[in-house]
């Protein structure tokens, strides 16, 4: 079955290589990026300046190698080469490299929203933006996740970052 997902916009970024561009948006809370919403959704914008938080869904077009397993050394394994389930980390090359990227609402402006949390290359497109609703996203409790528990992650780490000594470009 197939599912076209129409692009509603694309944001702009600093970021210009994978390598070098942070692995989740709460690991690069500072960075300000800004979605250029296609005119004919701006009016879908309307609202949206009172929300703290939004989540972007972008469509992960680069690089554009396919799925060549469902299992994979994820960026924040890389040192200890450990190999996980497609389904079980959060990498670019997926069945469908759907993106979702929590980031802080700046600024609601005309055909804009500016955003802090920059995990993304210039030029992504974006398929939906949906605002974070606490009542909503924030499970109860201290949920676990999974090997994730396990890694600590600096602010701005970047897969270059997590790379093996001597090697970099993989994924």
């Amino acid at each position: 079955m197939e599912c076209p997902l129409p692009v509603i916009g694309y944001v702009r970024t600093a970021r210009t290589e994978l390598e070098r561009t942070p692995v989740q948006a709460g690991a690069n809370r500072g960075e300000e990026g800004v979605l250029e919403l296609a005119e004919e959704y701006v009016e879908g914008l309307d609202g949206l300046a009172g929300f703290d938080y939004a989540w972007l869904l972008s469509w992960l077009d680069r690089p554009d190698r396919p799925l060549a397993s469902l299992t994979q050394v994820p960026y924040l394994l890389r040192r200890e080469q450990r190999r996980m389930g497609i389904f079980a980390m959060r990498g670019p090359r997926r069945p469908n490299p759907i993106g979702l990227s929590l980031v802080r609402i700046v600024e609601v402006i005309g055909h804009t929203v500016r955003f802090a949390g920059v995990d993304l290359l210039d030029g992504t497109p974006i398929l939906d933006l949906k605002p974070y609703v606490t009542a909503f996203d924030r499970p109860p409790g201290e949920p676990g996740s999974g090997w994730f528990d396990d890694v600590t992650v600096a602010e701005g780490t970047t897969p270059e970052d997590l790379a093996p000594p001597g090697e970099t470009g993989r994924c």
